[in-house]
């Protein structure tokens, strides 16, 4: 009995593996081509597998896009809502800069973002998951601006933020002579102003954080 568990044990940490090499493949073709030329059999040969292996683990190429992208991105924003929740005033220059840094040092999520928005018609299904994502994400930046006591629509400032937090992290992205340091500090500095601008909405002023 307790030699049926170990090998029980021992197949799902295999199988396990088998689909983080899946997920890491997927990641790089997704960050290499617009997301409707990547096919299962692009990824299945990077991951140095077969298709069909693919397909055991995941139906389609949608649903690989959805856990790359969602396990890409979950530790970041589960680190914003948690520094937003925990503020008295927002905590927006904290989010900005975090967003901003991770971004940009985990540059391949930005892309496969990107390279989704931009390769035209998907799945409803990953339409609708990737929507969840956005309304949970504006959800809690709806709360900076509320906690800001902003004045206007506070929906609308939170899309004005992620946008404007997109076009930084956008900006200097294929520069020549800068390295990561140097892209990220100019993007910081950008991430600064949008900060005091947004800080102006705002009828009442920032709390002294203890």
């Amino acid at each position: 009995m307790k030699t049926n568990t170990v090998l029980s044990d021992l197949k799902e940490k295999e199988k396990l593996a088998r689909r983080d090499i899946i997920i890491a493949a997927a990641e790089k073709e997704f960050t290499t081509k617009p997301f409707p030329k990547v096919t299962m059999r692009d990824i299945a040969k990077r991951a140095g597998v077969s298709p069909a292996l693919i397909y055991r683990h995941f139906p389609d190429q949608q649903s690989l896009f959805a856990e790359a992208f969602m396990r890409g991105i979950s530790g970041i924003f589960d680190k914003i809502f948690v520094t937003i929740d925990r503020s008295s005033d927002g905590a927006i220059e904290q989010v900005i800069a975090d967003f901003i840094e991770y971004f940009t040092r985990n540059d391949q999520y930005f892309q496969m973002m990107m390279n989704f928005f931009l390769g035209g018609s998907v799945d409803p299904t990953l339409f609708e998951k990737l929507t969840r994502i956005e309304r949970e994400i504006l959800g809690h930046f709806d709360l900076i601006f509320i906690k800001m006591n902003a004045e206007g629509n506070v929906r609308r400032h939170s899309h004005t933020l992620f946008a404007a937090l997109t076009g930084i992290v956008a900006t200097f992205r294929n520069h020549p002579e800068k390295n990561m340091e140097q892209v990220l500090m100019h993007r910081q500095r950008i991430a600064q102003n949008l900060s005091s601008l947004l800080r102006k909405i705002s009828t009442s002023p920032p709390a002294v954080q203890s």
